[in-house]
């Protein structure tokens, strides 16, 4: 269970205290675009995994396979886009000097990139069209009072963050040579002088907690290990922002803790290899399926599946996924 941490604030320390791209063994990480391409000896890739996938397969193998390999559209609904906005403005705060870092400036910069995202993926537009939805005023002043609970739990006049919007990623091992490519992306990391490690991870989606909070701590364990990996320090403290509700959650892992994530990951991707090879993915019914767009094609929900895609192999799909990562950061 996550620990409620109140409205307590900690000052970490200044990017140059630990600059990622310094200090990473190489022989832990690959680029972006390793996963996607064979090599010249013709050697199959590693197989590679996002915490969203595997989230997606435990939650539901037949929704993974909706994403993944069907890569079925999504329509984005107005919370995933005031989401992605107020990460976007949360980021571009931090761009400023720590003492003009307000709530006034946060607000201020809603409009703005709300137009830069718009021109980007003009998708984001449509969400003003369905009957009953918001108007554009209504949404952007929806995304100011999630900043407002955002400064109401932190003071980012106190904080430099070391990194921002980070791709990170490990190559793990396991016995018999078998690898797997981890790879994700946080929304901050913070460092303390003494060294310790703080992920950061915003929230600002509506899901109900005790459905979306154990999705939530998989995803930070998976950051969590891979900055073990990558780093040989375990983060200090993993840490949920729920802007929402103006509250901090944080937990705080151990190695041992990591190390058994670690084999779930393996076991995880073995899963979903032979639910791929025998085009076996299940429904897994949950609360979570209120908020699923792929009830009309789900068995769950008198739907019909679409026929399985042909030659589709584990390799295929490693492949597709490195390149949509590389891309763009998890959703």
């Amino acid at each position: 269970m996550l620990r409620p941490s109140g409205t307590r604030t900690e000052s970490y320390g200044s990017p140059t205290v630990w600059v990622m791209t310094e200090q990473v063994p190489t022989e832990h990480v690959s680029s972006p675009s390793a996963a996607a391409a064979p090599g010249a000896d013709g050697v199959r890739p590693l197989p590679s995994l996002s915490p969203s996938r595997a989230a997606d397969f435990k939650t539901c193998p037949l929704l993974y396979r909706f994403r993944s390999i069907d890569r079925i559209p999504e329509q984005p609904t107005a919370e995933q886009v005031r989401g992605t906005l107020v990460h976007a403005v949360l980021e571009k705060l931090f761009d400023s000097p720590a003492t003009a870092r307000t709530r006034p400036l946060a607000e201020e910069m809603v409009e703005p990139q709300w137009d830069r995202l718009v021109e980007e993926q003009p998708e984001f537009g449509t969400i003003f069209e369905a009957e009953g939805a918001m108007t554009r005023e209504q949404f952007l002043s929806s995304a100011q009072d999630l900043l407002g609970g955002y400064f109401a739990v932190e003071d980012p006049r106190r904080l430099e963050p070391a990194e921002r919007e980070q791709l990170i990623e490990a190559v793990l091992g396991a016995e018999g040579g078998e690898q797997l490519l981890i790879r994700g992306y946080i929304d901050r990391l913070d460092v303390s002088p003494g060294g310790d490690l703080r992920v950061v991870d915003y929230k600002t989606g509506g899901a109900p907690r005790e459905a979306f909070e154990a999705r939530a701590l998989f995803q930070l364990k998976f950051y969590a290990l891979v900055l073990w990996r990558t780093r040989g320090v375990v983060p200090r403290v993993l840490r949920l922002l729920y802007l929402k509700d103006a509250e901090i959650c944080d937990y705080t892992p151990d190695a041992e803790e990591l190390t058994r994530f670690e084999k779930t990951l393996f076991a995880l991707w073995r899963a979903i290899e032979n639910a791929i090879e025998t085009q076996d993915f299940r429904p897994k019914p949950s609360k979570l399926c209120g908020w699923c767009s792929h009830q009309q094609r789900c068995p769950e929900f008198g739907g019909t599946l679409p026929p399985f895609p042909v030659q589709v192999t584990a390799q295929t799909v490693d492949s597709r996924q490195a390149r949509l990562l590389a891309a763009q950061p998890e959703g």
